[in-house]
């Protein structure tokens, strides 16, 4: 569900006809995007979000936090309407460690981790000549020089696999051992992508030594 202004939400229209396409009386959690925290204090959002739960149209609520915004939500959280968060939280994007994880620990606020891979480049699969088509998100994430300078970064990070471990799975267990973290949504295009997924998810931590380690590789980059 998009909302890009402060005017009347249509959150029941949405929701209504959500449930009708998918053929069920309550959906399970109903996630905002594009959101912006100047809008935290208006009524019309917080009003629509207890009727529709009061009815028991939708269970939670969630916010889909902007690109390198991950503080742009914090007032929203506090009106103890929102059930979870996702943001995106990846070995280079560890932002959401200063202020948006801890708060939601504290609070009993999901969060749900997007972009463990970072667009792809933590799988350590791109290379110089990557391409994308027309129309892809990554062609404009890894533009100008940022190709390159993402695959040095990923580069640095290869002497730190432990034996047998690759680098999604590096990526994959890095995000879910942070406690904050409630679930990741990574890209699976497929089987073998969706078993090796799986596995990672068996709840082993990363050595302590190889957690510190990936913390100082954590990259503040300007969104865009």
């Amino acid at each position: 569900m998009r909302r890009r202004s402060s005017s009347q939400p249509k959150s029941r229209e949405y929701t209504e006809r959500s449930l009708r396409n998918l053929g069920i009386d309550t959906i399970d959690l109903q996630q905002f995007h594009v959101w912006n925290d100047a809008w935290a204090d208006h009524r019309e959002w917080q009003r629509e979000v207890e009727r529709l739960k009061r009815e028991k149209l939708v269970r939670a609520f969630g916010i889909s936090v902007n690109h390198g915004e991950p503080e742009n939500v914090l007032r929203t959280l506090e009106t103890g309407l929102i059930d979870s968060v996702q943001v995106v939280y990846n070995i280079f994007e560890q932002a959401p460690e200063d202020s948006l994880l801890p708060y939601c620990r504290q609070h009993d606020i999901a969060v749900i981790a997007r972009v463990p891979f970072d667009e792809g480049s933590l799988t350590g699969a791109l290379t110089p000549d990557s391409t994308w088509p027309k129309g892809d998100f990554r062609r404009r994430y890894f533009k100008g020089d940022k190709l390159t300078a993402t695959i040095e970064r990923v580069d640095r990070l290869r002497p730190l696999l432990p034996a047998g471990m690759e680098m999604p799975e590096l990526a994959l267990r890095f995000v879910l051992e942070q406690p904050a973290i409630s679930t990741t949504i990574p890209g699976m295009r497929r089987v073998s992508h969706v078993e090796r997924n799986l596995a990672a998810s068996d709840g082993v931590g990363l050595p302590p030594h190889l957690r510190d380690a990936l913390r100082t590789h954590r990259w503040d980059r300007q969104a865009g």
